[in-house]
Formats: structure tokens, sequence, C-alpha cells
């Protein structure tokens, strides 16, 4: 949640608009006020901050002076989190002297006691946020460190801080360092020619380069428009080298699509097939990723899933397949409940972490727990060398490229087909699966971006029914949706894409509880979404459709092509192509996510950056 960008390099930059360039970059992640800092060539601080979007600040920053030019800047995304937004509690914050400003996402566990000590010893205190008591720290140990270096006083000051943090600092003193640290955080390295970035997300620095080194909890940088120096907290020196990201900044942009939303959901069959490649060959499954850890996988007893959200839905359609495919048992969990229930994990125990960001501080937190058990883990995540990935025996990569509307779109496809070959991988590994089997899986899966193609095209035509059903009940107050088996997953991920773009309440429900309590909210102004895909449990559905049309409620269906039996019971019927009843859901969220899309466009949401919702949730 919220976003940081910092620059340091030559002077005469443009620093102004390379933060506000960047901070437009985060806009996705979430925020409700912006700021930038400034040290201009003349040695003053220009310091703006503005609640609202960075339309905003933009124009405050336009109306105050021509664009400001120096050496050193920072900005920043604000999410309230302590301090209602507003243009005081918008970051960045200096200190009482102006000495030290500093931008800040996280939480400071013991900001009111470190404030009450920081107001004894005369520090004066301007906004109501935790962050400021971050400044004044600083700015305490700046002035009693004899050298006035700005890295070693951002060491000693986090020493006392309990929390998560990832910070950006500078020093009205020191107009070519920039100092960034973190701690249960994300945070960036970009290494450019003759200057260096710092930032949340890797999108807000791709227009200038592609090195970036990723930071380690625990670890302080320092910036200098020639040099990059990593040291942990106790001041001891680390190398890491950068990572060259592949794709470009084009791929973070809308490409002609009104939105991102609308432009990742018709990149899906490609970031499904980047998922898949290589990992499927001649009819054959290899997962490399897997190869060192055969021997733990070996003795697996028991599947632990932990995720949030969307990842949360895609490890429960995985549950039903792994359990069936390799006969283990499966739980999935979200990972705010798992870290708290005291979980029974252990090294028979497998640990699944799904994450796209790689960041989602719940499940973070539910890792480490799980390892310090001695569980192994593998991560399913979207991003390369992320925090998740450095808490895992084994990583797989969804490879479905930058996603940057709020909701997920193309990672939940991926994030699905991912733990589909995993479940496979496992009951191959448990000799339940034959090699006739493994062709027939593989062949469907291959076909799966091929037949997303054919649902978009079809959406994309005059004959599409999608959008105009969508504007039809983009005025309803309320929407159930209801599935079986992988259907029952299938129509969480539904509702949730639905209530989270669109803002219209709707809950997934399995089918089976509908006459144990659920039937009671039924009425002509409520319609429902079911599941209804070719399946084992195809007649139970539509007997549990029956019961919601005899009580007046509006019915729409998902249904496989050539059913025509469906219509007699459905209002709308919407069709996806044939496949086997495991990878269903694949092919039914499609039309969910585009009717969310149409709903929500219809009632005038925006779609990319919902209110009240972050990309990547890295705090508590």
């Amino acid at each position: 949640m919220c976003g940081i960008i910092g620059y340091v390099g030559p002077q005469g930059t443009d620093v102004t608009s390379i933060l506000l360039d960047g901070l437009s970059k985060l806009e996705y992640r979430g925020y409700d006020s912006a700021g930038i800092a400034v040290l201009t060539s003349t040695g003053t601080l220009e310091l703006h901050r503005r609640a609202g979007k960075i339309a905003n600040l933009a124009a405050t920053v336009i109306d105050a002076s021509p664009p400001t030019s120096g050496t050193l800047g920072i900005g920043h995304t604000r999410w309230a989190t302590h301090g209602r937004p507003s243009d005081d509690n918008a970051h960045p914050h200096p200190d009482c002297t102006g000495l030290i400003t500093v931008a800040h996402n996280g939480i400071i566990e013991n900001y009111a006691e470190l404030r009450h000590e920081l107001e004894q010893s005369g520090h004066i205190f301007r906004s109501e946020t935790d962050t400021e008591v971050l400044s004044h720290l600083i700015e305490q140990a700046y002035t009693a460190e004899a050298e006035h270096d700005l890295s070693t006083a951002v060491r000693l000051a986090l020493q006392q801080v309990v929390g998560s943090y990832a910070i950006a600092v500078v020093s009205s003193e020191q107009p070519d360092l920039l100092v960034g640290a973190r701690c249960n955080g994300p945070l960036i390295v970009g290494m450019g020619e003759h200057e260096q970035f710092l930032a949340s997300d890797i999108p807000a620095i791709l227009k200038h380069t592609r090195r970036v080194i990723i930071l380690d909890d625990g670890e302080v940088v320092a910036l200098r428009a020639e040099s990059v120096t990593i040291t942990r907290l106790d001041g001891t020196p680390v190398e890491r080298r950068p990572i060259t990201i592949e794709w470009d900044s084009e791929a973070a942009e809308k490409g002609g699509y009104p939105h991102f939303v609308l432009k990742e959901i018709y990149e899906q069959p490609q970031a499904l097939r980047r998922a898949l490649a290589g990992r499927i060959r001649e009819g054959r499954l290899h997962l490399s990723e897997l190869e060192s850890i055969q021997g733990l996988l070996a003795g697996i007893q028991r599947i632990v899933i932990v995720a949030c959200g969307t990842s949360y839905h895609a490890g429960l359609l995985a549950k039903y397949v792994i359990e069936q495919w390799a006969r283990i048992p499966v739980e999935a969990i979200t990972a705010a409940e798992f870290r708290y229930c005291d979980p029974i994990v252990g090294p028979e125990t497998l640990c699944i972490a799904v994450t796209q960001s790689g960041e989602t501080a719940d499940t973070l937190v539910g890792i480490r727990q799980a390892r310090e058990r001695g569980a192994p883990v593998i991560a399913i995540t979207n991003v390369v060398a992320s925090a998740i990935t450095r808490l895992s025996d084994a990583v797989l990569y969804l490879q479905a490229g930058p996603e940057i509307g709020v909701v997920a779109t193309k990672t939940f496809v991926t994030s699905v087909a991912v733990l589909y070959l995993l479940g496979l991988y496992l009951g191959q590994q448990q000799g339940r699966i034959t090699s006739e089997q493994m062709r027939e899986f593989v062949t469907a899966l291959e076909r799966l971006p091929e037949q997303i193609e054919h649902i978009l095209t079809q959406a994309s035509g005059p004959e599409d029914q999608i959008a105009p059903l969508a504007k039809r009940m983009s005025q309803v107050s309320s929407m159930m949706f209801i599935g079986r088996g992988v259907g029952f997953p299938t129509a969480l991920e539904g509702a949730l894409k639905l209530k989270e773009i669109s803002y219209i309440h709707a809950e997934g429900f399995p089918a089976g509880e509908l006459k144990h309590g659920s039937i009671a909210l039924l009425d002509p102004d409520t319609p429902l979404f079911g599941i209804a895909t070719a399946s084992h449990v195809y007649e139970k559905v539509v007997s549990n459709i029956q019961e919601v049309r005899a009580r007046d409620a509006r019915v729409m269906v998902i249904a496989t092509e050539g059913d025509e039996k469906i219509r007699q019971h459905a209002h709308d019927v919407l069709y996806v192509p044939a496949t086997l009843e495991a990878f269903s859901p694949l092919l039914a969220i499609i039309p969910l996510q585009l009717f969310a899309y149409h709903a929500a466009v219809a009632r005038g949401c925006n779609v990319d950056q919902p209110r009240n919702l972050a990309k990547s949730v890295t705090v508590e």
C-alpha cells in the first residue's frame, strides 16, 4: 500500500517531473494523498503536499513555480493509517528544523511512545502521522552523530523502531545523498547512468532503467549519482548484484485500451501461454524449479495453501484438484487467519504461499511462522526476487507480466494454472496419475489460451451478450453467485470482482448451502449468477437454480457451449467452450470478469483504482 519514489543525479535535472511521473506509475497501489520534496540547486528544500489525486499535487507544483531542477528528491503516495487524509498528514514529512525529510510506507507500532519521548526533548510535531516520528528520530541521531552522516543516522534511528517500514530519506545538508531502508515493506533500487532511483515497485522507474536491486529486510541503502552502498542495520556491508527487468515500460501502459483492467483481461491468453511455456513439452510435465526439493516433497503428508483475496480463491481451486490428483489432504486458509490460529505444521507439511506481489504482509508473516516450525515452502508469485522468494525453498513464477489494475485478472488465471501444474507434479510423484492421464491433462491445459481467446473474441463482436447484460444489471444493489465443486471458488472470485470495481454488494456461496440460510436474501431485485458448466455436480446445480427461479429471482448462468437444456432454467446464459471439469474455472471466470468490468463502467466507477483498495497490501 502507498508508494515511494526517490531520485539522486546530476545538477540541473528536472527532479520534479521525474518524481511526479514516478508517482503516477504507482497510483495503482492505492492512495488518498501525495507529495514531493525536492532539494534545489540553491540548497533549499521545496515541499509540496496535497490530499486527493496526484493531479491535485501536480497543479499545486505548477502554480507554485516552474519545474524545480536540482540533484535530489523524494515523492510519496499515502494511504492513511494514522491521521486522516489531509495536506498536513501527506508525506514527505520534515522534522521541526527542516534538516531531515522522510517518506514512509508501513506502520510504526511504538510511535506513541517515541513521540512522547521526542516531545519531552523539545521536538515539535506538525502532523498526526506515525511517520513524522522517523523524521525527528533521524534528525536527533544525525545531530548527535559526530560525522553527520545521514545513512549512519538512519541506521541508529531505526534500531529504536518497532513495526514495518520502507523509507526514503534526504538531508538538506547532503544534496548528493539519498538513503532508503526496508523492514517488511517493498523497496527497490534502480541503477541508471550517473543517476540512481528508489521506489516501491518497478513501474515507477522502468522508464529510466531496467537494472534493479531488490532490498531485503533490515537493509539500508545509500545512493549517490555514481554509487550504491548497502549495509545491514548494524553497519555490516552487503554485496548485491542488480537484476535486469525483462519487460519494458510499454507493458505497463494501457496500449489503446480505456482501462488497464480491460487490457489485462484481454492479455490473459498470452499470460497463460507464458505461465505454461517450458513447463509442458511433448505432452509431458517439466517443473525444473522443483528439482532441488524433490526429496522434501517425497515425504509430504499434508499441504497448506496460504494466501489472501483472489490468491486465496486460486488456492481453494487448487485444494479440489490436488486432493483429487495426488490424494494428499489440502487446506486452503487466508493468511490473516493462518498466522493467528497456531497452525499445526512441520516438516511433513508443505506450505504453498500464493501472492501476486510477493510482498503481502500477512502472507509473509504466516510463512515465516511455518518455516520456524520446519515446513518446506513453495512460493507462487509474479514478482522476481520479491520478499516471499527469499522465504521459500522453491519458487514458481506466474510470468503474467505487469498487472497495473488494482483488481487481479491475469494473475488469477496464471495462479490457478501454476497451482494446477504443481498438483499434476505431485500426483505424478505420488504415482496417482498415469502417462495417458497426464497427456490428457496437459493437452487440455495447452488448449486453454485459445479457448479464452474465443470467449474474448465473441465479447468484442456484435453478438456480445456480456456488456449489455452487465449494463442492465448495473443498478441492482446486491447480487449472489453460486457454484458446486470447482464452481464454488469460481463463484467467490466472480463476486469479489463485482464488488471490488462496481461497488455492488455481491456474495459467493456453495450452491448446496442456499437452503441453509442464504436463500432468505433472494427476491425479484436480487439477481443470481450460477456456475453451471459441465461437471459431475451439474444436475445438482440445476436443481439449485430451479429453487432460485421459484423465488422469482433473476437467474444468469455460465454454461458449457452446446448445453441448451440450461436455457429453460435461466433468464440469461453466457457460454464458454468445453474443457475438462477441473479446468472449467479458467474459462468461466472470463465472462465474470468482463461482467464486473462493464457493470463498473456503466456505474461510472474508477475501474483501475477502486476506492479504498490497494494493489499490494504491505501492512497488516
